[in-house]
């Protein structure tokens, strides 16, 4: 009920320009990096998140909290529970691990046909991309089927968490793309 209020509430009196993000993907794909690199500016040393952190970031001129979900399987049996009045998802791949490639395409997949986020944008980051050998961005929309996604905006982006290339750029087109959603 809470929810159908907020929704009417934003339609009567504009949005609040405070929206959720959800950050996941496989363990060790960057996750919490990125997190850290959108809150703080810098690489901090991270263990492997073990349920969520949130943190708010503002990015131009937009608070957005931002949640960054564990990805090992065990709590990614759970992560529907964060899902609630999610605006945008980022889905990060380590695109040096190719022996978690069927993996993480089958977790990406799922999040898709999730009726919890049926309404949210999704960025892809191809992170690790500092990395001789690693997948290109346009290699795994290739293997993703990513063109052949109707359902939701998305975009593709690669980047290097550690290097803080890409994520700027990234962060751009989801905030754009959820203030044109939430006009």
């Amino acid at each position: 009920m809470g929810f159908v209020f907020s929704k009417i509430f934003k339609k009567l009196f504009g949005s609040s320009n405070s929206f959720n993000i959800h950050i996941v993907g496989l363990q060790n794909a960057g996750k919490t990096t990125i997190l850290y690199q959108y809150n703080l500016g810098k690489v901090i040393e991270t263990t492997p998140t073990l349920g969520s952190n949130m943190e708010e970031v503002n990015h131009k001129n937009v608070k957005l909290k931002v949640w960054d979900l564990g990805g090992q399987k065990s709590i990614r049996e759970v992560w529907d529970n964060y899902f609630l009045e999610s605006d945008a998802v980022i889905y990060v791949v380590d695109s040096t691990d190719k022996s978690k490639e069927d993996e993480s395409m089958e977790e990406f997949q799922k999040l898709l046909k999730n009726e919890l986020l049926k309404n949210a944008v999704f960025l892809i980051f191809a992170n690790k991309q500092d990395i001789e050998g690693a997948m290109t961005a346009d290699l795994i929309a290739e293997k993703y089927k990513l063109s052949d996604i109707k359902t939701h905006q998305w975009h593709i982006q690669a980047c290097s968490a550690v290097k803080n290339t890409g994520l700027g750029e990234g962060l751009d087109w989801v905030v754009d793309k959820i203030l044109e959603k939430n006009k």
